[in-house]
C-alpha cells in the first residue's frame, strides 16, 4: 500500500509529506505496540505462539551483537515484521533506545517504500509517456492484482 501511496503522490492526488509523515508514524506505533506486547507478555506470546519463539534465540543473539542495526532493520526482515518488535520487547534493550531507534527505522522503512512508488511512476512516465489518459485503469489493475494475491496467499 504504501509503494501504491508513493506512486499516487509521484502523480500529485497525494501529499508526498503527508504520506511520509502518516506512514512514519504508523510503522512507529505499530512496533511500539508490538514492543510493548513482547515487554508485558512476552512469555505468554512465546508459548502461544511457537513459530515466534523460534525465532526469539537467534534474534536475541542478534540483538546482543548489534542493537542499532537490528532495531533499526527489524522491518525490513521478511518474516520478522510483526515478531520482531515482539522478541525485541522480550530482550533487555531499554524502552526508550527502542523508541528512538523505532522512529528512525520507521522514517527509513516510509522513504523507502514509497520513494519506490515515486520512482516506479518517474519510470513508467518515462518509458510510456503522459499516462493521465488511462492512469485510473492501471491504479484499479493493480490494486486488483493485489487483491487477487492476497487472497490466493490466504
Amino acid at each position: 500500500m504504501l509503494v501504491l501511496a508513493g506512486l499516487a503522490a509521484q502523480r500529485g492526488y497525494l501529499d508526498p509529506a503527508a504520506v511520509l509523515g502518516i506512514a512514519s508514524t504508523m510503522g512507529f506505533i505499530g512496533d511500539q505496540i508490538f514492543f510493548w506486547i513482547g515487554r508485558r507478555h512476552g512469555a505468554a506470546v512465546l508459548r502461544r505462539w511457537p513459530s515466534i519463539a523460534a525465532k526469539a534465540g537467534r534474534v536475541h543473539a542478534l540483538i546482543e551483537r548489534n542493537q542499532t542495526g537490528i532495531i533499526i532493520g527489524v522491518r525490513f526482515a521478511y518474516g520478522l515484521r510483526i515478531a520482531g518488535p515482539i522478541l525485541i520487547g522480550t530482550s533487555a534493550v531499554s524502552a526508550l533506545r527502542f523508541a528512538v531507534l523505532n522512529a528512525i527505522g520507521a522514517v527509513i522503512w516510509a522513504c523507502v517504500f514509497a520513494g519506490i512508488g515515486w520512482a516506479f511512476g518517474q519510470a513508467a512516465e518515462s518509458v510510456l509517456g503522459d499516462l493521465r489518459h488511462v492512469q485510473m485503469w492501471l491504479f484499479a489493475a493493480v490494486i486488483v492484482l493485489a487483491a487477487i494475491v492476497w487472497l490466493v496467499r490466504r
